[in-house]
């Protein structure tokens, strides 16, 4: 793999004043990338708002609205230019701790016929089991916004211990007819590779959350009718690119984060091989050594922990028009990717400063990013006029 090119923005430019309230907008603040920065210093960057561990963010289709989720189990109601979010009422228990919480959030296709939104959380089970599940309900966006008849539609099975890789991602197909959902191996390992549970899965359903017809193992006996793709590990991003292809995101263990071209009954590997280690130091045979299992379009090592991916397909950047853009964890900003053919190839970092858990494309083709953490930022990226 070639060298990635690496094009940063200076960081001291993009030190801000303090952080505002974590549910309410603070007065917008623009940072002006350093001349030298990234993309021939072509956008602006102004905050706009705080929140406490945001994990996912979604526009809905026909407004000006945003929905926001915080992992602690807050569901957040933003207008665009407006001076203060507001908390949605209605929303779910969820279990806090660890990775886990409150997830993604999506319009539903016909959003603007039914108001539907589908919602991921983690729900605790029996014992000290826990396990991620996907629900929709209506949004009432008026002056008290408010989830009416929520309805968990899919999960995790086993639910399991432990508190991490859930993923619990979510993506409808472009035609609207399928609901994908990411489904992590929880720690676990060899649930990756069992057909019969949905661990460490990409799953293909109806937007009822039944099994999609026609998936590639629902005339088995045996295996779970759900499953589209499965040797998957922690997949934090899944998204259709301008192509209709579908891509994931997901991290390694010690190395080796991937973005996976995802094709039906393919296996990808996780955990019999890997381009990283275990955290241990015990090595993992590499993906080259097993040809019968799906490559990764793309690995990296050292990693760069991904928050989630889109495809850019706006008319404010046009220089990225059908790229991918990653939100960085450990990479503390933008990781910009291009497709060729059934690779993908690393083409620039943007540093931000922080880490990076939420990147989201707004309807006039802007660029919306939320930090990891509490007292995370919401920062609006815009051409430089």
């Amino acid at each position: 793999m070639t060298n990635p090119i690496l094009k940063t923005l200076s960081p001291l430019a993009l030190l801000l004043a303090s952080c505002g309230s974590s549910i309410s907008a603070q007065d917008p603040a623009v940072v002006e990338p350093d001349a030298a920065g990234s993309a021939g210093a072509s956008f602006a960057i102004t905050d706009i708002a705080t929140f406490n561990e945001p994990w996912a963010m979604t526009f809905l289709p026909g407004t000006d609205l945003a929905l926001i989720t915080e992992k602690k189990g807050a569901l957040k109601l933003w207008r665009e230019g407006a001076s203060s979010v507001v908390d949605v009422r209605g929303v779910p228990q969820v279990a806090y701790a660890g990775q886990g919480g409150f997830g993604d959030v999506v319009a539903a296709p016909d959003y603007a016929k039914t108001g539907l939104v589908y919602l991921s959380w983690v729900e605790a089970g029996d014992g000290d089991t826990r396990g991620a599940v996907v629900a929709r309900a209506k949004l009432n966006p008026g002056e008290t916004p408010s989830i009416e008849g929520l309805t968990i539609i899919w999960r995790q099975f086993p639910k399991v211990t432990g508190r991490g890789h859930y993923s619990h991602r979510i993506a409808f197909s472009p035609d609207g007819k399928y609901l994908f959902v990411t489904s992590g191996d929880r720690q676990k390992f060899a649930p990756a590779q069992d057909l019969s549970v949905n661990l460490g899965k990409v799953l293909r359903l109806m937007p009822d959350g039944k099994p999609a017809p026609g998936n590639p193992f629902a005339d088995k006996d045996g295996v779970s009718p759900q499953i589209w793709s499965y040797g998957h590990r922690n997949l934090l991003g899944i998204a259709f690119s301008p192509d209709g292809r579908l891509w994931d995101i997901e991290h390694g263990p010690a190395g080796g984060d991937e973005i996976n071209l995802v094709q039906p009954a393919k296996n990808y590997g996780w955990p019999l091989v890997s381009d990283g280690d275990h955290y241990d130091g015990k090595p993992i045979p590499r993906n080259v050594t097993r040809p019968d299992l799906a490559k990764p379009a793309i690995s990296w090592n050292p990693v760069i922990a991904p928050g989630n991916m889109i495809f850019y397909t706006g008319g404010a950047f046009p220089e990225w028009q059908g790229q991918g853009l990653i939100a960085g964890l450990a990479s503390g900003g933008i990781v910009r990717v291009g497709i060729e053919g059934d690779a993908i190839r690393e083409l620039e970092r943007i540093d931000l400063g922080n880490r990076i858990r939420e990147i989201e494309q707004a309807p006039d083709g802007t660029i919306y990013v939320l930090e990891d953490g509490e007292g995370a930022k919401l920062r609006h990226i815009t051409p430089k006029r």
